[in-house]
C-alpha cells in the first residue's frame, strides 16, 4: 500500500520477552486463546451475554510465557458482545472491516521478529511501548527495563537509530530515551493522551501541563495527538486548532492518528472526527480532513489502518 513506516505495538510476556500486540490484555479479542488449552490462564474467563450484561473476557500476554504465546493464532481484533457461546464471541468483525487477510489465521510475532521483517521490507520502524496492564515492576522487570529492552533489540539487530521512531503515551519513557539513548530519543514520539484529562480543550493549549514550550525544552521533538485534537471548525471550513498552532509555534513536529479506524463517516464520523463533526457527512470527507492535516496543520505523518489512502494522497501531492 506504499506505507514507508510500519508499527509494532510492544508489550511483554510472563518471561519478559517483547511481543507485538495492540494491548497487553487483548488476547481474548485478537487470538484464539479462548478456544485453546490456554483459556484457563485468562484472568477473566469467558462469560456469556446475559440480559443487559454483555459477554466478556480478559486474557493477558503477561500470563503466558513466550513459548505459550507462540502457540496462539491471530485474528481480526473483534468480539461479539451479544454472544452466548465462546465461538460466537470470537466473531463480531464490524461490517466495514474484512477478515480476508486473517482467513487462515495470523502468525503472532515477537518484537525482534518484527524488526527483521521490517528490515527486509526496507521501511522505517515505529514501535509503541504499550502501557502495561499489570503493576510495574513486574516480577523485578521495571518500566525502565521495559523501555531499555525495546531499544536494545534494535541495537542487537544493527538498525540505524534514524530508522527508529519509538513511541509512548508515557512521557517518562520518552524522556528516558532522550536522556539515555539520545540517538533513538531524537526520533521519540510523545503520544499525547492528555485529551483524557477532565477539562481538556484543544482551544486552550496554554492550560496543558507541560506546555508546548516546556515539552520542547525537555527535549521532546515530536508530538502525536488524535486527529480531532488538531482540527477545528471556522464557519464552513476545517482549520488547525489552537493546540496545533501552539505546537507548531513551539517547534514541535506533529504526527496524528488514526485514519481508516472509523466506520462509515455519515453523520459526524464518530470519536476521531468529533471536533469537526458538523462537516463530516460522507466517506469522502476523510480526504478533506487529510488535506487540512497535511496542508494547513502540516503534520509530518499520519497513522492509518489502511495506508493506501494516505499513500495515494501523498503521491498525488508529491509529499514525503
Amino acid at each position: 500500500m506504499g506505507a514507508g513506516v510500519l508499527e509494532c505495538d510492544v508489550t511483554f510476556t510472563a518471561d519478559h520477552e517483547l511481543v507485538c500486540r495492540h494491548a497487553q490484555n487483548d488476547l481474548h479479542t485478537t487470538t484464539d486463546i479462548l478456544v485453546s488449552p490456554l483459556a484457563a490462564r485468562c484472568i477473566e474467563p469467558f462469560s456469556p451475554a446475559d440480559g443487559d450484561t454483555p459477554a466478556g473476557a480478559q486474557c493477558r500476554t503477561s500470563e503466558l510465557s513466550l513459548a505459550e504465546f507462540r502457540t496462539l493464532t491471530g485474528k481480526m481484533d473483534a468480539a461479539d458482545r451479544r454472544a452466548t457461546d465462546v465461538h460466537a464471541y470470537l466473531g463480531g468483525t464490524a461490517g466495514f472491516r474484512t477478515d480476508l487477510y486473517a482467513a487462515d489465521g495470523g502468525t503472532l510475532m515477537t518484537h525482534a521478529e518484527s524488526i527483521a521483517l521490517f528490515e527486509e521490507l526496507d521501511v522505517v520502524m515505529t514501535p509503541e511501548l504499550k502501557t502495561p496492564a499489570v503493576a510495574m515492576p513486574h516480577d523485578g522487570f521495571s518500566q525502565v527495563d521495559y523501555a531499555q529492552k525495546l531499544i536494545d533489540e534494535y541495537k542487537q539487530a544493527g538498525i540505524d537509530p534514524v530508522r527508529v521512531w519509538p513511541q509512548s503515551f508515557n512521557l517518562d519513557d520518552v524522556l528516558y530515551w532522550i536522556r539515555v539513548e539520545p540517538d533513538f530519543g531524537a526520533q521519540a514520539i510523545y503520544l499525547d493522551g492528555r485529551y483524557r484529562e477532565r477539562g481538556f480543550d484543544p482551544a486552550h493549549p496554554a492550560r496543558l501541563t507541560p506546555t508546548m514550550r516546556e515539552l520542547k525544552a525537555l527535549g521532546v521533538r515530536t508530538l502525536a495527538p488524535p486527529l480531532w485534537v488538531l482540527l477545528d471548525v471556522d464557519g464552513e471550513r476545517m482549520v488547525p486548532s489552537a493546540y496545533a498552532r501552539a505546537a507548531t509555534e513551539a517547534g514541535l513536529r506533529l504526527i496524528t492518528w488514526t485514519l481508516e479506524r472509523s466506520g462509515p463517516l455519515r453523520g459526524g464520523g464518530g470519536w476521531y472526527y468529533q471536533s469537526v463533526a458538523p462537516l463530516i457527512q460522507r466517506d469522502s470527507d476523510l480526504l478533506a480532513v487529510l488535506d487540512v492535516l497535511a496542508q494547513d496543520v502540516g503534520v509530518a505523518g499520519v497513522f492509518s489502518d489502511w495506508p493506501a489512502t494516505v499513500s495515494y494522497y501523498a503521491s498525488c501531492l508529491g509529499l514525503e
